[in-house]
């Protein structure tokens, strides 16, 4: 008897420990590598308004989906495009996408060159860094820019692609690569003192940053808070702060 007592409160345990969601001061968010910093930024003002706390996963848009769909336990994915929140809602009817951000990409130069989109389309060019476009959003975006600009072809040989935003901002801020695409919020501080091109917006499809409260946090009430602050005037100003459009600006 004492046995099988002990047997099922082991088990009641272990469901309570695979249910974090149900801790209602806790978030686990999948945030696009783009948008972290910025989401550490929100964190201490959304923790001082709620009292939650975030718990934060940053990768590829397009790794984080994989996990997503493969199980992973997380309870808001805030995504670097609209797409990949759409196809989960498809399969699930009561979830909402929502903007929460639109990204500004940028062709960034830190050395000396003499202007980031003469050093592109130059025939000197050696490397230019960029995300792989069918992981990451912004990678997307910088390859329908060089084709725009009719320089795909001429470029891609030169190509060196990062899995993620950061890792592109990585080589390029090292010197491995001496240009390349990134997203203009993670250079904001740096953009003042340094050579860059604001990609037009018209020369690839928006980066519309799409969020959405995944299903296993449909009773977390601290996801659902933290849903309502992303979208409050206190953390959209934030978001623009960082170098990010925000949703009708």
């Amino acid at each position: 008897m004492k046995w099988l007592t002990f047997t099922v409160l082991a088990l009641l345990s272990s469901l309570s420990n695979s249910t974090p969601s149900s801790q209602a001061n806790e978030v686990r968010v999948a945030v696009a590598s783009n948008f972290t910093s910025t989401l550490h930024a929100l964190a201490p003002y959304f923790k001082h308004a709620y009292g939650h706390d975030l718990v934060i996963s940053s990768a590829s848009s397009g790794k984080l989906f994989a996990q997503i769909q493969h199980g992973a336990p997380f309870d808001v994915f805030l995504s670097a495009d609209s797409d990949k929140p759409a196809l989960l809602a498809q399969n699930d009817a009561t979830l909402e996408p929502f903007t929460y951000a639109i990204g500004r990409l940028v062709l960034w130069c830190p050395s000396s060159c003499q202007s980031p989109l003469t050093s592109l389309q130059t025939s000197d060019l050696t490397k230019l860094a960029i995300a792989n476009p069918r992981l990451a959003p912004y990678g997307l975006a910088a390859e329908q820019t060089l084709q725009r600009l009719t320089l795909k072809q001429a470029t891609q040989p030169h190509w060196v692609m990062g899995e993620n935003i950061s890792q592109t901002y990585r080589f390029i801020e090292s010197g491995n690569a001496p240009l390349g695409f990134i997203a203009r919020a993670q250079a904001q501080g740096e953009l003042n003192t340094t050579q860059h091109w604001l990609v037009p917006d018209t020369y690839h499809q928006p980066i519309k940053q799409d969020g959405i409260l995944l299903s296993r946090a449909a009773d977390n009430i601290a996801a659902q808070d933290f849903i309502r602050f992303i979208q409050s005037a206190t953390a959209q100003g934030i978001i623009r702060q960082h170098g990010y459009d925000i949703p009708h600006d």
